[in-house]
């Protein structure tokens, strides 16, 4: 059937849908489904890592491929440094300018080096808002056992008791540096509701919340005049004789030279994996998302936690082409956006988690009840016109003005016509196990954000990401400077490396994968 025709199908079963009852899931329920059609239960995309600080465990095999990769550097390299600093931050999106702004306040001298420009990252493209508790009606509390919840009890509850008890503290220093949060009439900090949430707890700047306080942790660090190194990827680390960590070597992707940076501590902030689509799957993730924290720390010996779990967002665009996996944010879903199938009925609680969500639509697709484009995608009915025709003509444009840009390019009016969605490889629920101030078992060694694992269990809750990145940012940034002032700089091997490679060797591992990858191989190689 032509997409107009199925279109039309949304508008005219609008009224049946306002009458309908949608199925409430039983925790039984809920566990079945997940485990029948979340991407995380497909047994053949799984196996067990060979060697190193996770050896057994199950993880999917493109990673697996990447932990087990073997190192750009030979065991000769030249490691006389080329900087010397008290606090390396590697990574510039949220975790990571959080990081250098408090180490650079607590005195240390700092360096931020990061693969692509300043700024250019996940933290950008988050939209739904940043969850923490500001309400009368709430607490750090509900905020707590709401993610424990959503995270199925996996969560690292000290980590989880940090994030939420701070947050409140973060979002005032946010405000100070002139990040613009959205108000109500009366001035105060307007919050929304989050799938999975009890309580609205959304602090949001309209969909581009991540966007905005990118935009003021971007400006406060050049105001700061901190040291920056763009495009310079990290692709290794450094250690003494103890297994310390000491530095890093970075590769500048201007002139393909190597940059050896001698450090006291290292913060790695290096965000996600969404560019090794996993399994297949499209990505929301920015351009360097490949992975690359998970990589060395692990070489280092860094024990990873939940590597076997990843979040595949609900609502990533399938029409148009162009758009394939971009995220459609889920404040639309939290204003009251309908997800319909092909006969236009709703098949799921629009705002329970994501996990639960995309475990749905993935149902509804694989039974036949998806849509089909017309290149063989399939996917369902996301009703965004449906807020213009409950709460007045131009909701839509006011509250998501990024959304309609982004379909507006492509001559699709979102406040008219439906958007088309099926889940998209969204977060790594699992990274660098970490204590409550971002250390990880690498001494040194520190990871904030998203490269870190622990804090969001076994499936994130949305908004939760923003507010990890700017905590444990913090908690790190401040950590390493305090540590470094006690330093003296260790030495400069490549220790853990040698190590690294004689397990690989004792475990008959030889492989092929030079990582970190740095950027994805698009290219046909032909």
């Amino acid at each position: 059937m032509d997409i107009h025709k199925l279109q039309e199908i949304v508008h005219k079963t609008r009224d049946a849908r306002r009458q309908q009852t949608i199925p409430k899931y039983s925790p039984a329920d809920r566990d079945q489904l997940i485990k029948k059609f979340h991407p995380d239960f497909r047994g053949a995309a799984y196996r067990p890592l060979t060697f190193g600080p996770n050896a057994g465990e199950m993880t999917v095999r493109e990673l697996a491929a990447l932990l087990e990769g073997d190192s750009p550097l030979p065991a000769d390299f030249d490691l006389t440094p080329h900087y010397t600093t008290d606090v390396l931050v590697v990574g510039g999106g949220g975790a990571g300018c959080a990081a250098v702004l408090h180490a650079h306040a607590a005195g240390a001298k700092v360096i931020l080096a990061t693969k692509l420009r300043l700024g250019d990252s996940n933290t950008v493209m988050a939209q739904g808002g940043m969850q923490i508790a500001v309400t009368q009606e709430d607490s750090p509390v509900t905020h707590f056992l709401d993610t424990l919840k959503g995270g199925h009890m996996k969560n690292d509850h000290q980590l989880l008791k940090t994030m939420v008890e701070e947050g409140p503290s973060i979002a005032k220093w946010l405000l100070g540096l002139g990040v613009l949060f959205d108000r109500d009439a009366d001035g105060n900090l307007h919050v929304k509701k989050g799938g999975g949430s009890s309580k609205p707890r959304l602090l949001t700047a309209s969909d581009y919340t991540g966007l905005e306080i990118m935009r003021v942790l971007k400006d406060e660090v050049l105001n700061q005049k901190i040291q920056l190194l763009e495009f310079c990827a990290a692709v290794e680390l450094l250690s003494n004789e103890n297994g310390t960590c000491t530095g890093a070597v970075l590769r500048d992707l201007d002139n393909q030279r190597y940059v050896v940076v001698a450090a006291k501590t290292v913060i790695l902030a290096t965000g996600g994996i969404g560019r090794l689509h996993i399994q297949g799957f499209p990505t929301s993730n920015h351009y360097g998302a490949t992975g690359d924290g998970l990589a060395m720390a692990y070489r280092m010996g860094a024990k990873l936690m939940h590597v076997d779990t990843f979040q595949y967002h609900p609502s990533g665009a399938v029409y148009p082409e162009q758009l394939i996996g971009a995220l459609v944010t889920e404040g639309i879903r939290s204003e009251g956006g309908h997800l319909v199938n092909a006969k236009g009925e709703r098949f799921v609680n629009e705002l329970d988690t994501r996990d639960v969500v995309s475990s749905s639509i993935i149902r509804e697709c694989k039974e036949g009840r998806g849509i089909r484009t017309m290149s063989g995608r399939v996917g369902v009915w996301l009703d965004t016109p449906l807020l213009d025709a409950e709460q007045g003509p131009g909701t839509v444009k006011k509250h998501f003005p990024a959304m309609v840009m982004q379909f507006e390019r492509f001559g699709i009016d979102i406040s008219k016509d439906p958007v088309l969605i099926y889940p998209t490889l969204h977060y790594q629920n699992g990274g660098v196990k970490i204590d409550t101030n971002g250390e990880s078992e690498a001494k040194n060694l520190f990871v904030a954000g998203e490269a870190s694992g622990g804090l969001h269990g076994r499936n994130r809750l949305m908004g939760n990401s923003l507010l990890d990145i700017m905590v444990f940012g913090k908690r790190s940034g401040s950590t390493a400077a305090a540590r470094a002032a006690t330093l003296s700089q260790g030495a400069l091997t490549l220790g853990h490396l040698d190590r690294f490679r004689a397990e690989a060797k004792k475990s008959g591992v030889s492989s092929d994968v030079i990582c970190p990858m740095i950027l994805p191989a698009y290219a046909r190689k032909e």
